[in-house]
């Protein structure tokens, strides 16, 4: 047996026991006559003792042993004499008798301590180093805890949860695939999923009711803080149920994992449709733990002679509580903001409530106080506080606001990572027009089922159609997604067809799906769950990296095993694959 207890575990009634302790040598303290070495291993640190009077030969072993040895040591569980209160094994130390080097370690390239002095890449470049530290462990023990209370609960509901293929068929909808050559088929190539989708839908025509999956995702897009190549999420599908039944179910989800991993307790989620997320929030995913809700100014602002506002499509503003003090600097700053490519407004006007009922304003030369004071008036604005306008066009302008907005609730300390406020945003419009192309895409994906209502509008008002689709935000970030799906072969004909789809092309894509819906396909719908997204909004934390073992940088590289590479000329001509040359 290596060993008889973890270095996390002993405490003051383990006293005079003899033990037998592995791990990774975390720091030695050298004192003379004494020298202490703290042993550490991932369920924590329990400090050795060695003295030179009992047994110099041991002490000397010991003072050789380098940071990140592997030891094995055998001794008596002791009081500590200066006991350390932050540890749970504070109150003893070990008194060694032997010392077993299990491996001898190279200096470490940055320190395996809670705050590392190595740099992002330099971690992640030594991830196996990275993960001995304790934040880190945490981040996926977290994970696991995480993924074992969703299984705990999707089963006491009667869920199954049944794998799909990784080797699919590539569909043209949605992000770019992965695609991966196919030795046995040359010229061929599967894709790795974007999503279980298909696959969960069928399972659905096959009557199992009721299917989830922690799966792994895959997507060739451009990176972020929040996005991977590939990704986990918590795949759901259920027959026989409506939009209600899905968010009721996955609603108690999040209140169960709330309460047993927070314990946090929750009422009725709030609901918000899309029209009014975007009207008042300027996005489909409003951070609602602040208020700042947007106001429509075009009535009070346009028809003076200000023309960036009377040429405006859209004049709109928000209210900055207690901020009526700002200097010219603050203010300046903020334009700035708004200026920048990612925000992409042409500029700011402000007006300043002062504490006495005036008003200041960027743009006093074309508004009187009265004018002012009726836009105060509109957006509720009380002595003391700031008002921000921003116009133009409706959508860019939404957007820009929606950025100024997140940014003054950073600055004014609104967006606490300790505080959950989670929401559902329904009726999300089923297609959107892209200009370049000159066609309709699917707003989530083209199994999509719109609202009965509005199925006879598909053909000559496509644009007004609304989906039977729903999203759960949390803090500003979509945690997951999904729909009522179409699940009749005539329904989907119809949608392939308004997505620009011939019937040969749709039959070649999904003819394996709406073939099976010929075989008594039942109504059914689903969602899906970002998990390391899950992870990370939990924790407080802005980057699902920090939750994923190895994870990718923003170029999509591992810089631990420097993935992706190239590969051998043999290999290539296996999958019938020529690579261009230059001169090609």
């Amino acid at each position: 047996m290596y060993r008889t207890h973890t270095c996390g575990e002993l405490n003051i009634k383990d006293v005079n026991q003899e033990v037998t302790l592995c791990g990774w040598v975390q720091r030695s303290r050298d004192l003379g006559g004494m020298t202490f070495i703290d042993l550490r291993d991932r369920y924590g640190i329990t400090q050795l003792a060695f003295n030179m009077e009992t047994n110099a030969e041991l002490c000397l072993q010991a003072r050789k042993l380098g940071r990140e040895f592997v030891i094995q040591v055998v001794g008596k569980v002791v009081e500590r004499y200066s006991k350390n209160k932050n540890l749970p094994t504070g109150d003893i130390e070990i008194e060694v008798k032997e010392i077993h080097l299990l491996n001898e370690a190279k200096t470490p390239p940055f320190t395996i301590e809670d705050n590392s002095d190595g740099g992002d890449d330099l971690r992640m470049a030594f991830r196996y180093l990275d993960i001995r530290r304790k934040p880190v462990q945490q981040n996926l023990i977290f994970r696991h805890h995480l993924a074992m209370e969703i299984r705990n609960y999707l089963n006491q509901l009667g869920f199954i949860e049944i794998e799909t293929p990784f080797l699919m068929k590539s569909t043209p909808e949605g992000a770019r695939d992965f695609v991966v050559p196919s030795r046995m088929n040359p010229g061929e190539f599967y894709a790795l999923p974007q999503s279980p989708q298909q696959f969960k839908q069928l399972l659905m025509v096959a009557g199992m009711d009721k299917y989830f999956q922690i799966v792994r995702c895959f997507r060739d897009e451009d990176l972020r803080a929040d996005r991977q190549p590939e990704f986990t999420q918590v795949d759901c599908e259920l027959s026989f149920v409506g939009q209600e039944d899905i968010m009721q179910t996955f609603e108690g989800l999040f209140k169960y994992l709330f309460k047993k991993l927070k314990n946090i307790s929750f009422d009725n989620f709030p609901r918000i449709t899309y029209a009014d997320a975007m009207r008042l929030y300027g996005c489909d995913k409003p951070d609602m733990r602040f208020d700042m809700q947007f106001v429509e100014l075009n009535d009070v602002l346009q028809h003076r002679d200000f023309k960036v506002f009377n040429e405006a499509e859209l004049v709109v503003g928000i209210c900055a509580k207690g901020c009526g003090g700002y200097t010219r600097k603050q203010l300046d700053e903020l334009t700035e903001f708004v200026k920048r490519p990612q925000v992409g407004a042409a500029g700011l006007v402000y007006i300043l409530c002062h504490q006495d009922g005036t008003f200041k304003s960027s743009v006093d030369k074309f508004y009187s106080q009265e004018d002012l004071k009726k836009v105060a008036e509109k957006c509720h604005a009380q002595n003391g506080d700031l008002i921000l306008i921003l116009s133009g066009k409706t959508e860019k302008t939404q957007k820009a606001l929606c950025e100024l907005r997140l940014e003054m609730g950073n600055r004014l300390g609104l967006r606490k990572p300790d505080e959950f406020k989670p929401l559902w945003v329904i009726d999300f419009p089923l297609l959107e027009w892209d200009e370049e192309t000159q066609r309709f895409y699917a707003k989530h994906h083209p199994f999509t089922s719109p609202k009965t209502e509005d199925i006879a509008k598909l053909e000559n008002a496509p644009a007004e159609v609304r989906a039977n689709a729903y999203d759960l935000v949390i803090n500003g970030t979509e945690v997951g997604g999904g729909s009522i799906r179409i699940f009749q072969k005539e329904l989907q004909q119809k949608m392939f067809k308004v997505l620009g789809f011939t019937p040969e092309n749709a039959q070649k894509q999904f003819g394996f799906l709406m073939n099976a819906f010929e075989y008594g396909a039942p109504p059914h719908g689903g969602i899906a769950f970002g998990f390391d997204r899950m992870c990370a909004i939990f924790n407080g934390s802005d980057s699902i990296r920090d939750f994923i073992a190895f994870p990718k940088n923003n170029s999509g590289r591992d810089t631990m095993s420097n993935a992706p590479s190239a590969i051998s000329e043999e290999q290539l001509n296996e999958l019938c694959i020529a690579l261009k040359t230059e001169k090609q």
